[in-house]
């Protein structure tokens, strides 16, 4: 019995969590789209931004980067290559079910490919034979699902070391955790896994980080550009374009007067 409410507390604490998000923010997609394009969540900002100078002058500066920086100088380009496909494979499943649940069945169908093919002939996804197929990469996130379904962002937050995050992106990957084959990985093997996707992560910022460098307040050109790239991938790439009530009016004023112009 004690196995059992174990087994069960996760799935008790993800159904509390979307509740509460879903009744707090949930009501319509085009209310929280204006709400997202006017303002940015950022109750926490007095606590963030401790965050993000720590995360981004000290744990970036004198740990990430050289460390990411090593693992590509001094690991063989193929050896990584073969591992982040191996890290990056075992997220195929949850693309699927979080495919699924967007209506999005040809790229479930894709996912489900790509996981066959990568874990039968690529040998547990080190090597990548579903790309000659055509079937790229299309992860999706449990996040994204909650954003398809009118649910906000949340308050933004900075995760010391990880960087910008959300509530709704940290409930989505706590969801995603739970997904198969994650659930079943020993502890260790995860923290591997975890750590190949971040070094990789990390050393494909390097050009952008000069942005961030250059930019007048690191910290809310971050956040920005954080939002924007998760409306990004809500809307798969083609976030819709939202004009306040006074733009609106102006336009709609336009519109009238060149219906009613004489043409010449």
């Amino acid at each position: 019995m004690k196995l059992m409410s174990v087994k069960i507390l996760p799935v008790v604490k993800i159904i509390i969590v979307l509740a509460s998000i879903i009744l707090s923010g949930c009501s319509s997609t085009n209310a929280v789209d204006q709400q997202q394009a006017n303002a940015i969540n950022d109750p926490l900002e007095s606590i963030n931004r401790p965050f993000w100078t720590f995360t981004w002058e000290y744990a970036d500066k004198y740990a990430l980067k050289p460390v990411a920086e090593g693992y590509v100088n001094y690991v063989p380009t193929d050896i990584r290559t073969g591992l982040h496909n191996a890290a990056l494979n075992l997220n195929e499943p949850s693309a699927i079910i979080n495919s699924l649940l967007q209506g999005k069945f040809s790229s479930a169908a894709k996912s489900t490919g790509r996981f066959l093919l990568n874990s039968t002939i690529g040998l547990l996804g080190i090597f990548d034979p579903a790309s000659d197929f055509g079937w790229g990469r299309e992860h999706e996130e449990f996040g994204e699902v909650l954003g398809k379904y009118g649910v906000s962002d949340g308050a933004y937050l900075v995760v010391p070391v990880l960087g910008p995050s959300s509530v709704r992106e940290e409930v989505g990957d706590y969801v995603d955790r739970y997904y198969w084959p994650l659930a079943v990985i020993d502890f260790w093997p995860n923290v591997v896994r975890s750590a190949i996707i971040g070094l990789e992560s990390r050393a494909a910022l390097v050009d952008q980080e000069q942005l961030i460098r250059n930019s007048i307040d690191s910290y809310e050109f971050v956040k920005n550009a954080y939002y924007q790239n998760m409306r990004y991938k809500v809307y798969d790439g083609n976030p819709p374009i939202i004009i306040n009530e006074d733009d609106e009016a102006d336009l709609e004023a336009f519109l009238e007067e060149f219906d009613e112009a004489p043409i010449e």
